[in-house]
């Protein structure tokens, strides 16, 4: 009996049927992404995402990448948290480049702001106008309480100084002053006062 008429007896006594053609299973082949790192070095994996499997490839065999991150060569980071097995890949330095972003967004926003509107530019000038009122009214009182000053140290440089000669009151020589001129006229304010001043 040839092999092929026992196997076939032994599938009818056991239940299975042949059919004439055994379906033959495809073997898929499963393209690997190839990366590689700053230093060179080829990593190998179905793709690179997260939970992926990624080895390094050298000339003999395909060993699994250590924990640890690692920075390709378009400068993304690869970081490995468990051997041989992707945790994530992310752009390198991200927080730099928000933090050089947000400069540039600041940047953007001062040189819109360096411009003022009109309306500004008036508010401005008013605003400036006050201030030097105000400077000119505040110059104006130190300059009356340092004049107020030097008045008052002349004054007492004055009476510091000795008389030359000490003043003495004579009254017998006081004279009663007499207007001869325009006696019948009405008396001004002024006559008046000076008549009061000249009398007592």
């Amino acid at each position: 009996m040839k092999p092929s008429e026992m196997l076939k007896e032994i599938k009818n006594v056991l239940g299975i049927e042949l059919s004439e053609e055994t379906p033959v299973q495809e073997v898929q082949e499963v393209a690997l992404a190839q990366m590689k790192l700053e230093n060179g070095t080829v990593l190998e994996a179905e793709a690179f995402e997260a939970d992926n499997e990624v080895f390094i490839v050298t000339e003999d065999e395909k060993v699994a990448l250590p924990v640890g991150e690692y920075t390709l060569e378009d400068g993304r980071i690869l970081k490995v948290e468990q051997e041989g097995v992707i945790a994530e890949i992310r752009m390198e330095d991200s927080e730099e480049e928000e933090a050089e972003e947000s400069v540039e967004e600041s940047e953007d926003l001062k040189e819109e702001e360096i411009y003022a509107t009109k309306e500004e530019l008036s508010e401005i000038r008013s605003m400036v106008e006050e201030i030097r009122e105000m400077m000119k009214d505040k110059m104006s009182e130190v300059k009356e309480v340092s004049e107020e000053q030097e008045l008052a140290e002349q004054l007492k440089e004055e009476l510091s100084k000795p008389a030359s000669e000490p003043i003495t009151h004579s009254p017998e020589g006081e004279q009663k002053a007499k207007v001869l001129y325009a006696q019948k006229r009405a008396l001004s304010t002024r006559d008046r006062v000076l008549q009061r001043i000249a009398n007592s």
